[in-house]
């Protein structure tokens, strides 16, 4: 198919560099100069967003978060009618919805998963659409993204954001409750690396595995896989929807987020500090541990 791929960031590199074998790919990225993998990979770039979707038989969109959506494929109606939209990017149950009532060929496919799995095509991806064709043709289509056993087809693109959503949530309570391990550690004289060990014993075990190597200095935060910035957002929207469902009434009286807020403050701190592009693992270092200097 001729595609479209709106969004070049980190992880929309990766995912349109799978589709280049089996595909007419062109690029485009407000940021022209990220687009330059794909143009030496052999994708097309376009200079607007318009023109990457001019001649598109299916557009996919990997953008930063939903005002991104909205401003780049939203305010000026940038899809064609009856041309397949692709939206990976992470998105509230509420905003999946706006997209779908606005264009009726949305179909939600967020992806959960890091730069490693991206790379490798074993991500987990969540195709939502109540449209049954739609959705196959997506699930085809993706499939080179994916874990096949964490490949999901899903009857809406909101059912679709509320599992991306589950999946972040649980990634960044987990982060914070190893910062808090590793402190807990420390104020016993426990160190990093021992406390590590003994987290594989624990509920603590995947993350402690998966951020491992920022901790003991192996790899630096500076171009990690998933910022603080953008888990960061996801935690906000995430925040935003429980608000806004305890404000409606839609929810039970005293819900709350605590655990995701505390991961959010940890976060926020790190981000006020300067390491908004760092790998979030910035929340459970300190000074020259960071970066590895």
């Amino acid at each position: 198919m001729r595609i479209a791929f709106l969004g070049t960031g980190r992880m929309g590199t990766e995912l349109a560099l799978h589709l280049l074998p089996d595909h007419e790919l062109t690029v485009w990225n407000r940021t022209a100069s990220r687009t330059q993998r794909l143009a030496e990979a052999g994708a097309a770039v376009a200079s607007t967003a318009a023109e990457a979707v001019a001649d598109a038989e299916l557009v996919v969109t990997s953008l930063f978060g939903p005002d991104a959506v909205r401003e780049t494929v939203i305010a000026p109606s940038l899809i064609p009618a009856g041309v397949t939209w692709v939206d990976t990017t992470t998105v509230s149950p509420a905003d999946a919805e706006e997209f779908a009532d606005a264009v009726p060929s949305y179909v939600g496919a967020p992806v959960v998963g890091t730069l490693g799995p991206a790379r490798s095509g074993t991500l987990g991806v969540y195709v939502g659409t109540p449209d049954d064709g739609r959705r196959e043709q997506v699930l085809d289509l993706v499939a080179p993204w994916a874990d096949p056993e964490r490949l999901r087809g899903v009857g809406s693109g909101r059912e679709a954001a509320v599992g991306k959503l589950l999946a972040n949530l649980a990634l960044a309570v987990s982060a914070q409750g190893l910062r808090e391990a590793l402190a807990l550690g420390e104020a016993t004289g426990t160190s990093a690396e021992a406390t590590l060990d003994m987290l594989g014993a624990t509920g603590l075990a995947f993350i402690a595995g998966m951020k491992g190597p920022f901790v003991r200095g192996e790899r630096s935060t500076e171009g990690g896989d998933f910022t603080a910035d953008a888990i960061a957002k996801d935690a906000r929207l995430m925040i935003d929807t429980v608000d806004g469902a305890a404000s409606d009434g839609s929810s039970r009286p005293g819900s709350d987020l605590p655990a995701l807020r505390g991961a959010l403050a940890s976060l926020d701190a790190e981000i006020a500090a300067g390491h908004g592009e760092d790998d979030f693992s910035t929340i459970l270092l300190e000074g020259a541990e960071r970066t590895g200097e």
